[in-house]
């Protein structure tokens, strides 16, 4: 029997730990029926989490070359910017992973913090230009990810209104009928990408664009597809769960002003905050579907081969086996194994880049307005309708005098 848990309901999104609590009853995995995907196994722990993300040898997120997470009806076009890294199994994930991971390391990364943090400086001190109140979403924590990740693919600044409006159109992706309204946005926005790649085999450049040029004349360690594959996820896995990310969290921050003092007294902390906010917002609230490659004992429920399982990230993070009051949010929590970044081969590429966000957002947004507050009652704040991201549609901030 499968579960009818609305994963989209704004009861869901205001109230996570009660509905994954209600699905958790059922059993640590449960068959659900999930928004475009259909039929699927959903876990419920944390050890089964980190057990399916682990063993891609029985959990696989292709069958035969086809991705588990597309349907039949799709067109080519969806087809196409799932040829990224993922999405694909052994070896070819490795194979396009190494190509960008050098970019992605600590070391790298940490580099780009002061950059970050002058990002996240500009962004708060214009906050307010176009009046108050401001909406948080549109205005500071999706343009500072894209700001970022622009930089480091090395796409031109007077490009960044473009992607604001693409990235916009992936955010209402609610259902079918929303995915169909997607596609003009992605065949404008994979045009372009293939354009600058084109632009920077005849002329070269810097950022990640450029290093994809090179390492494809060095040897083809990567495909045409392939790259505008990659570009599409590193464009769009930079800008839109770092964007819930942030707003999620300046979401906990003003209606709960006990947190905003405890940051403020010491901004060290905000490391250890945006560990807590990633556990308890879990921005990505599941995992790609995979397919089952044998039949399998989950702790106790018979999964079949050639069914599908997805992974609940958010129920992982809510588990009262790992995280002592999980439903309550708690900045200092010590130990905090969540898995918001996913685990296994598939863990996220840019977790560090995603933390030093975090932490350059919430720092230079109320150093800037320590008086920053709701702007409406926390009852008409909305969350978009789609299902496997905790995607607030819009904040709108106002400051004391």
């Amino acid at each position: 029997m499968s579960q009818r848990i609305d994963f989209t309901s704004q009861d869901y999104f205001r109230n996570p730990a009660a509905g994954i609590e209600k699905l958790r009853a059922s059993g640590p995995v449960v068959a659900a029926r999930f928004p475009i995907i259909g039929p699927v196994w959903i876990t419920t722990t944390h050890e089964l989490a980190n057990r399916v993300l682990k063993d891609s040898e029985t959990f696989t997120l292709r069958r035969n070359g086809r991705v588990a997470g597309l349907r039949w009806w799709m067109p080519g076009l969806i087809r196409a910017v799932a040829d990224n890294m993922l999405m694909m199994d052994e070896p070819d994930h490795t194979r396009l992973r190494s190509i960008v991971d050098e970019a992605f390391r600590r070391r790298a990364i940490l580099a780009m913090e002061p950059r970050i943090a002058a990002i996240a400086d500009e962004l708060a001190a214009k906050l307010f230009d176009h009046g108050s109140p401001a909406d948080i979403v549109e205005s500071y924590a999706r343009r500072l990810p894209l700001s970022v990740i622009c930089e480091l693919l090395g796409l031109p600044e007077a490009d960044r209104p473009k992607f604001m409006a693409w990235t916009g159109r992936f955010t209402r992706l609610t259902g079918i009928f929303g995915l169909l309204g997607l596609f003009p946005a992605l065949a404008a926005m994979r045009r372009y990408l293939a354009a600058r790649l084109e632009a920077a085999r005849e002329t070269g450049g810097e950022g990640l664009i450029a290093e994809l040029v090179r390492v494809e004349k060095e040897g083809g360690r990567i495909s045409s597809r392939e790259m505008v594959a990659m570009v599409f996820l590193l464009l769009g896995a930079g800008t839109e769960t770092t964007t819930h990310l942030i707003s999620g969290s300046v979401y906990e921050v003003t209606r709960n002003p006990q947190l905003r003092d405890w940051l403020e007294e010491d901004w060290t902390r905000a490391g250890l905050a945006i560990e807590e906010f990633l556990r308890f917002v879990s921005p990505v609230q599941f995992s790609k579907p995979r397919h089952v490659r044998r039949d399998v004992d989950l702790d106790g429920v018979r999964v079949e081969k050639g069914e599908r399982i997805m992974v609940m990230l958010a129920a992982a993070n809510m588990d009262a086996q790992v995280f002592e009051r999980p439903g309550v949010l708690e900045l200092e929590r010590r130990p905090n194994p969540h898995i918001a970044f996913g685990t296994g081969i598939h863990f996220c590429l840019g977790h560090q880049l995603a933390r030093i966000e975090g932490r350059c957002a919430l720092q230079a947004l109320f150093k800037r307005w320590p008086r920053l507050e709701l702007a409406v009652p926390e009852a008409e704040i909305r969350w978009r309708p789609r299902p496997g991201l905790k995607a607030i549609a819009s904040l709108p901030v106002k400051t004391r005098t």
